[in-house]
């Protein structure tokens, strides 16, 4: 141990550490005596190391880490200060007096003591190894010197401590004073992962009966990727984790993201394995690697478990998935999500149902054309989607912009390159993150810009679901959703709505007036059958060209044009938006009322759908709050409210069939005001940056 401090003080000789390196003739191993451990598939090699070492040597003397002209050296023993005026060697740091007291000492008991060291330097051991008296005094001493420097520590780190020692007396004292108990060691570990790998399965209950979560998962990956990361010696990195996690461990594997489980199934330790599952801890849980705790398992009783608790488990979060689908329908979590569509959102939610039940024709992939203006709700809609399915968004959502594939020798990005052409190894766009994820979400955005021949390709996907790629590879995926969207017939189907809205309207005014009790004032409208067949259907098949692929569509889905209501929650959306980015980034508050919605609700335009409204904000609200913020007019903690300057407001809450029409006799502006303590309102004079318009150009 002296020669391990005197090389962490040192860095090695001439000031570099040792670097680790490959046993002759093996992998880059080092290992100790203990408990064997299973050996196993690891990330990045084996997670295990092997073959005999002595715990306590120095870094030079071990196997797999050769210091290269660095002997053994005697440590001259230090002056005497402090408690080891007494006669017991006190290390100079206390990282190193913590390294040394790691070394099992029992405490003396009578006049004897039983060394746990064989073949005791000093000659205490006896035959039966029994000690005199004094051979236990330099531990005693250095266990005091620990309790004086345990104040100094942080909760957590001795926390982490007390884990590693398995001293669940004071772990249980930590925890009551209130540690932590899913604090992270500066490295990346936690209390229940070092108490999982050090088989201290009395530790592990008491960490989980104060809640700690089983399946965090480690910030550790491997000792040069750390060094790397944190600025670190790598040396310092390994005798760190050494000392203060395990030294069985590969140093070139990656730890990233394992759980305690996956420590305790490397330690192939029963008990600890079963305390872990028993309080939640997922086995399907993959580290960075992809590996689950069952990879890393040896055949017995730990495996055996292993695969009872994966069935087990995956039947209850069935179970809990489909009470939570229940409970909270797909309708519902799109709509916090999506403004208006309820058309659009019922007729995806019930195909979506039918196939998370089992009701659906497993053969055939479902297939979904989205036709509509642009920005209303239809990518959006997509990607919800698929965040309901997968959870992870950036696994089970592709998307691929057909606008890329224009010509004719761009289905090679499709499916990929034939052999012999340039990127016949890259493979397609779409093949590939088919086969990473073939029940994936696939969105093809503006289909009606594709080729014809890109169309032809999808034909075999939509009908048969499965595709070839370029190397001839046949992918199968009947389980993957198909989304098109498409701005063909746009203009019909926006058309047509705003008439169902008119006449929806004028109806309502007439049962106002001819029976007050009898009101239904709704914005609610269906688009009849009679429409889409004899208007939108010959659109489409004018487009592409072909009834087969309209006839491998499942549903087609209608996205109509925002009514008032919607408008209003759009606005209010994007004022909210802006709200929280003026609190956060400059802390000042931001207020409106329903008027000031209503004039910026005034700026919808059909064709470009809720874009629209987000440029209207900008450009009559946020430009006001840029140019105030540049001069210096909005104190640090203001509070702001937008107001309405020169509004007829009853001409404001008119319908959006008739303001169209009606002639202002006012132009509404939006103007800044600063609400003062006293509630009083200041109206901001912003000086208006210099207009386009009114620059005289001189030829």
């Amino acid at each position: 141990m002296a020669d391990r401090c005197l090389q962490e003080a040192t860095g090695g000789p001439g000031g570099e550490a040792p670097v680790a390196r490959p046993v002759a003739g093996g992998s880059p191993l080092a290992a100790a005596p203990g408990p064997a451990l299973p050996m196993g598939p690891g990330p990045g090699g084996s997670p295990l190391v092997k073959g005999p070492g002595l715990k306590g040597t120095t870094t030079a003397e071990r196997p797999g880490l050769p210091v290269p002209g660095l002997a053994p050296l005697q440590t001259p023993r230090p002056p005497a200060t402090g408690l080891a005026s007494t006669g017991c060697l006190v290390p100079a740091t206390s990282s190193s007096l913590v390294a040394c007291l790691r070394e099992p000492t029992p405490w003396p008991s009578g006049a004897e003591q039983r060394c746990c060291h064989a073949g005791d330097p000093g000659g205490h051991q006896s035959g039966a190894g029994i000690c005199s008296p004094g051979a236990g005094l330099p531990a005693l001493i250095a266990a005091l010197a620990y309790c004086y420097l345990r104040d100094r520590l942080s909760k957590e780190d001795a926390l982490l401590e007390a884990a590693k020692i398995n001293n669940v007396s004071e772990v249980k004292r930590l925890l009551e004073e209130g540690t932590d108990v899913n604090a992270r060691h500066k490295l990346g570990w936690t209390a229940l992962m070092v108490a999982a790998i050090s088989r201290h399965s009395s530790v592990v209950k008491a960490l989980l009966t104060a809640n700690a979560d089983p399946n965090l998962g480690d910030d550790f990956s491997s000792v040069y990727e750390i060094a790397k990361e944190k600025g670190l010696h790598s040396l310092e990195v390994l005798v760190t984790r050494e000392d203060d996690f395990n030294n069985r461990l590969n140093i070139r594997a990656n730890f990233k993201g394992c759980t305690a489980l996956h420590y305790a199934v490397l330690a192939d330790d029963y008990l600890t394995v079963k305390l872990l599952l028993d309080a939640g801890a997922n086995p399907l849980q993959k580290n960075e690697m992809g590996h689950t705790p069952l990879d890393y398992a040896r055949e017995g009783e730990v495996m055996n478990l292993l695969r009872a608790s994966e069935a087990k488990f995956q039947e209850e979060q069935r179970r809990r998935e489909v009470e939570e689908r229940r409970r909270f329908p797909l309708e519902q979590r799109l709509k916090e999500h999506i403004i208006g569509q309820e058309n659009a959102i019922a007729t995806v939610g019930a195909a979506i149902r039918r196939k998370e039940n089992g009701w659906y024709d497993e053969e055939h992939p479902l297939v979904f054309l989205f036709l509509g203006s642009s920005g209303i709700g239809k990518t959006e809609l997509a990607k919800q989607t698929a965040k309901y399915i997968h959870k992870d968004i950036k696994k089970g959502f592709i998307r691929l912009d057909m606008s890329e594939f224009q010509e004719r020798h761009e289905v090679a990005k499709f499916i990929g390159s034939p052999p012999g052409y340039v990127g016949h190894e890259e493979g397609g766009q779409l093949t590939k993150k088919l086969r990473q994820c073939p029940n994936a979400v696939v969105l093809f955005d503006e289909v009606d810009k594709a080729h014809p021949d890109v169309l032809t390709i999808m034909l075999q996907l939509f009908d048969e679901g499965r595709l070839t790629d370029g190397k001839g590879k046949t992918i199968d995926c009947k389980d993957a959703i198909f989304i098109m969207t498409s701005n063909v017939a746009s203009e019909e189907i926006a058309q047509h709505a705003l008439q169902l809205r008119q006449e929806a309207m004028e109806m309502s005014k007439k049962r106002i007036a001819e029976n007050l009790e009898d009101v239904q004032m709704t914005d609610k409208i269906t688009i009849s059958k009679q429409f889409k067949e004899k208007v939108i259907r010959p659109i489409l098949k004018a487009h592409f060209r072909r009834d087969e692929f309209l006839g491998r569509i499942n549903e087609i889905v209608y996205f109509l044009p925002f009514c008032h209501s919607e408008l209003i929650q759009l606005v209010n959306k994007e004022l909210n938006f802006w709200a929280k980015k003026a609190k956060a980034r400059h802390n000042i508050t931001l207020l409106w009322d329903r008027e000031v919605m209503d004039v910026l609700a005034d700026g919808y335009n059909l064709h470009y759908g809720a874009r629209s409204i987000k440029h209207e904000v900008e450009r009559r609200v946020v430009n006001q709050l840029a140019a105030a913020y540049e001069q210096d007019l909005l104190p640090q903690g203001c509070t702001l409210r937008i107001i309405v300057e020169d509004s007829d407001k009853q001409l404001l809450k008119t319908t959006e069939g008739s303001s169209s029409s009606t002639e202002k006799s006012k132009v509404p502006t939006l103007r800044l005001e600063i609400v003062e303590k006293d509630h009083k309102a200041r109206k901001l004079e912003i000086q208006a940056p210099l207009n386009p318009k009114n620059i005289t150009y001189f030829l």
